[in-house]
């Protein structure tokens, strides 16, 4: 194999392993505020709980309110009915507070009801606080796990970058300018082998003759489909498929 394919063989494994660990630290981020999302929903889970059980004390409250209104006016309507002396004005009064007391058993349903309601709220407040908690346990451990993963990747990322230049320095400069270019436009599988007799990389049928040429190894050479640099070794089958 010429000197120059195996040095660009041995800097393309760089850059898979450059892209690998970029690939790794890139999908922390996400990982991050996915935890951190999941989070704050829990949290939003409690809040909302807390919130149904403070509207029903309101409610319930309010209906006390009500409850007391219609108390007071049933003690003015009696008060009224001993100094009346006029049977009709009387029994409009009693109509009156017997109104009342309807509206009040009225009101103390609905505060039954919401009596109730608050038993539920009360329970998905304390399912929602243990939920809560356990995903805030969760999140942290997760998240302190990622950071320690996180650090670790860019200290690999940086010892292989500063590898790579080296490596990259060792390529003869045209050679290692067509690699970039194809790094660029290819990612990393621009020096690629031929098996079958296709490329490697755009799995396009070769000719014979630049099968041929990559067998001799003397030249590079590169597929007339895609223009990856193509390589041989004694262990690919160079014939074709059909």
């Amino acid at each position: 194999m010429l000197d120059s394919m195996e040095k660009l063989l041995i800097l393309q494994d760089r850059d898979r392993k450059i892209h690998r660990v970029q690939e790794e630290l890139a999908q922390i981020a996400p990982e991050r505020e996915s935890l951190r999302n999941l989070t704050a929903a829990t949290q939003a889970q409690l809040a909302a709980a807390k919130t149904r059980v403070k509207q029903n004390e309101s409610e319930r409250k309010q209906l006390e309110l009500e409850v007391q209104a219609k108390q007071a006016q049933i003690a003015r309507y009696a008060n009224q009915q001993l100094e009346t002396r006029k049977n009709e004005e009387y029994k409009a009064l009693a109509h009156e507070i017997e109104t009342c007391k309807a509206d009040i058993h009225k009101v103390e349903d609905r505060e039954i009801g919401l009596m109730e309601q608050a038993e539920v709220a009360q329970a998905e407040v304390a399912r929602a606080n243990s939920a809560a908690n356990a995903a805030q346990k969760l999140a942290e451990g997760q998240i302190t796990e990622l950071g320690q993963r996180e650090e670790n990747f860019k200290r690999e990322l940086a010892e292989l970058q500063q590898g790579r230049t080296e490596l990259a320095s060792a390529v003869e400069e045209s050679t290692r300018s067509r690699y970039d270019r194809l790094l660029k436009n290819k990612g990393d599988n621009a020096v690629v082998g031929i098996q079958h007799g296709v490329c490697g990389g755009c799995h396009m049928k070769l000719q014979q003759q630049l099968i041929v040429t990559c067998q001799a190894q003397k030249d590079l050479v590169t597929c007339s489909s895609c223009g990856r640099i193509l390589y041989y070794t004694r262990d690919m089958d160079l014939t074709g498929g059909d």
